[in-house]
């Protein structure tokens, strides 16, 4: 009688790879093990779960695999999995032992691997009274632009879990102490026999805690926490922007059974400014000047950051000439330099003039209106298209 193919038995190509031919086999044993099956299908299952089992003992060995494909049962024919089959059901859970990584009776194993979940286990008992990081906590602050840039320092209030002052974070009654449970004998599991496999369950006395409070402190409710609002000093640094994350270690929530404090995040929100803007670690700003200033130049106020500060308008200056002032922008948050100032000038042009201003301005342009280089060079253009 010829064996089936180990691929077609797993359900899985010949170009699978190991971690996929492991998947496989994990979901062939789980259905087809007789301990998992009713009485009516044990002779059924105990074949097909032999089956699996030979298969992956072959395909999960790279030499075995190797040999499979090129020879195919006959490689094994002359002993391990030839002629005689498989080697019987003892073989089979052996193989499925170790594939299981080996379960014992501590219940630690099952639970560590592929088996969580399957049969309702959970953390053990030393893993849940273990110290528990506490979580972190982000608020949001709106800043003003100054404070970006040169940092401050604030007060805020910030909800947060701290140890029960009741209780000291022990969870008992004041008074009274936690007990260890008797169901579990403390270990926050209870062990129950499936075949082969010793399962492990949750202590339903307990919760897996391996503890009992019998007299609950009645400030946080046995839980060792209780929420306050606290005042915490943040210091923001010189530099940051909107979106900018300040993280304030150990300001979070206290955690459990003496477990440290989690971390604060602080998300930054910077305001806007009626004349400055924020370009990188550059500020940037339009000043408005006269056409005359544009003209025949001038020395004008520039408001920066650190004050203001005098600039030369040299004489043509054309609109949209943009100034640069030296380190008067921003320090890089992260120490790498300072930004500079841009300075954009806008010319204006008066609305209302009086009857000696059209006269004076007349003339200037009968004159010959000065060097106009902008409009001169859109004429030459003009003409070179219509010419």
């Amino acid at each position: 009688m010829s064996q089936k193919d180990y691929y077609d038995v797993l359900g899985v190509s010949r170009t699978a790879t190991a971690d996929e031919i492991k998947k496989a086999y994990r979901k062939l044993a789980l259905k087809y093990h007789p301990d998992r099956v009713s009485d009516d299908g044990k002779t059924e299952a105990s074949e097909k779960f032999k089956e699996a089992t030979a298969a992956y003992e072959i395909l999960s060995d790279s030499t075995k695999k190797s040999q499979y494909d090129q020879f195919g049962h006959a490689a094994f024919q002359n002993g391990g999995f030839g002629g005689g089959g498989f080697g019987g059901m003892e073989h089979a859970e052996d193989v499925f032992r170790e594939f299981m990584g080996g379960f014992g009776g501590g219940g630690g194993g099952i639970f560590g691997n592929i088996f969580e979940g399957v049969f309702g286990g959970s953390s053990s008992g030393s893993q849940r009274n273990a110290p528990h990081r506490g979580s972190d906590l982000e608020m949001s602050m709106e800043i003003t632009f100054e404070e970006a840039a040169f940092g401050v320092a604030k007060q805020i209030k910030i909800p947060r879990y701290e140890i029960c002052p009741a209780c000291k974070g022990d969870g008992a009654k004041p008074g009274t102490k936690r007990t260890r449970c008797s169901y579990c004998e403390g270990s926050g599991q209870v062990m129950s026999q499936a075949g082969f496999l010793n399962i492990a369950r949750t202590c339903p006395r307990c919760n897996g805690e391996g503890e009992i409070v019998e007299s609950p402190c009645t400030e946080c409710r046995s839980t060792g926490r209780v929420k306050q609002e606290k005042n915490v000093k943040v210091d923001i640094p010189g530099g940051v922007d909107t979106g900018t994350r300040v993280r304030m270690y150990g300001e979070g929530e206290i955690g459990q059974r003496g477990g440290g404090r989690g971390d604060l995040y602080i998300l930054i929100y910077v305001k806007k400014h009626p004349i400055f803007k924020r370009e990188q670690n550059n500020v940037f700003c339009e000043v408005p000047i006269s056409f005359v200033q544009a003209a025949l130049g001038d020395e004008i106020n520039v408001p920066t950051l650190y004050g203001t500060v005098n600039m030369k308008i040299p004489a043509g200056t054309q609109p949209g000439k943009i100034f640069r002032i030296r380190d008067k922008g921003i320090s890089d948050v992260r120490g790498r330099g300072k930004g500079d100032q841009l300075v954009r000038v806008t010319v204006e042009v008066p609305t209302k003039l009086n009857a000696q201003q059209k006269r004076l301005l007349n003339d200037f342009n009968l004159s010959g209106g000065g060097a106009t280089p902008g409009i001169n060079s859109f004429v030459d253009k003009l003409k070179g298209v219509f010419k």
